[in-house]
């Protein structure tokens, strides 16, 4: 009689929890943050980052209403270096400072929402006693993680407010990598409880060694692009496999050192960009065989689907000297190579606990 109440009380609370809502409610913000990417690439490749210098996180939800105030938001954006170097001197109207404008308020925009949409849901599913045991910190820690993301946003941009004409590299990277750390973590434990609801006794996945060694691999890669687009190397070659006829690019500034030269030099940073990425490639080939081999052919198939049009549209940004459909394009299948990587190593991660 006992064994039986025990062994139907999972199934129980399970019910109660209702991880079903949970997934959908994981999976909306996990597309918000996509757009969020998205838009971040649009911003950046436009320019716009900048057009908004000062943080209010509540007035600054509302865009300038009047002409006045435009041309208040524009003196201030007078006052950086962006504009008294490089802006101004072009000639900038204020027609062209408010669509930079726009896009930067967007993207602020498109983050308090993320966190509205995170909160707000979060409070009531713990109200509502709806989360599963075990996960509340997890989510907690993906709220903190998000609340650190605005941070490092406005951090961000205060690098390029003051003695530069555009944002430090290594913040735009952070920014960047947190983001899609945020995009990952949403996808992971929406998986967990996609198993979960399939089976109350299933165990959290865990990470694999393969699967660390592949999302390291990944990792780098990612950080190279976002110096690469923080640096603006993407310009320096418009050929593809060569760099302006050579291998090995020319104009290479090894003057502070190797290393210095590896982090900062747009030459040095768009060609191991370039290469590394076979480097992932071969990693996410491999975790996609092995994830066919543990029977989840569509995580195989988004794999191979997303780093394939990755390396695609990665040459096609090049030899078209970045064009921004197709730049933004890369940054956004970006985001989703590390949603369907993350998926093979949840299917990794599940096999392990089976066993």
């Amino acid at each position: 009689m006992n064994s039986t109440r025990n062994s139907a009380s999972p199934a129980l609370e399970i019910a109660m929890s209702r991880p079903a809502a949970l997934i959908t409610w994981l999976m909306c913000v996990a597309a918000l943050v996509f757009a969020m990417v998205v838009v971040g690439g649009i911003t950046r490749l436009t320019e716009s980052g900048l057009s908004i210098t000062e943080w209010k996180p509540i007035t600054g939800a509302l865009p300038p209403l009047n002409e006045a105030s435009w041309l208040s938001e524009f003196e201030k954006y007078k006052q950086i270096p962006e504009y008294t170097q490089i802006s101004g001197p072009a000639g900038m109207t204020l027609a062209e400072f408010k669509f930079i404008y726009f896009w930067e308020w967007i993207h602020r925009l498109l983050g308090r929402v993320i966190g509205l949409a995170f909160a707000l849901p979060l409070a009531w599913f713990w109200v509502k006693k709806a989360i599963p045991v075990g996960y509340k910190p997890r989510l907690l820690a993906l709220l903190a993680l998000g609340a650190l993301q605005g941070t490092i946003g406005w951090w961000m941009v205060s690098s390029g407010l003051s003695a530069r004409t555009d944002v430090s590299h290594y913040r735009l990277a952070l920014h960047l990598l947190t983001a899609l750390t945020i995009l990952g973590g949403l996808v992971w434990t929406a998986l967990d409880l996609h198993a979960l609801a399939k089976d109350p006794l299933a165990r959290p996945a865990k990470m694999t060694g393969y699967a660390t060694i592949v999302l390291i691999f990944l990792f780098i890669q990612l950080l190279f692009g976002a110096w690469v687009a923080g640096l603006n190397a993407g310009y320096v070659a418009n050929t593809w496999p060569l760099m302006n006829d050579r291998f090995y690019p020319e104009g290479v500034d090894t003057t502070q050192g190797a290393f210095f030269a590896l982090v900062n030099d747009p030459y040095l940073t768009h060609f191991v960009h370039r290469w590394w990425a076979w480097v992932a490639v071969a990693a996410l080939l491999l975790l996609a065989r092995r994830v066919k081999k543990a029977g989840v052919r569509r995580a195989s198939v988004a794999i191979h689907s997303t780093y394939g049009i990755q390396i695609i549209l990665g040459i096609a940004t090049v030899i078209t000297g970045v064009n921004v459909v197709l730049a933004v394009s890369h940054q956004a299948v970006g985001a989703l190579v590390v949603a369907s990587a993350v998926w093979g190593a949840h299917v990794l991660g599940r096999k392990a606990v089976w066993r």
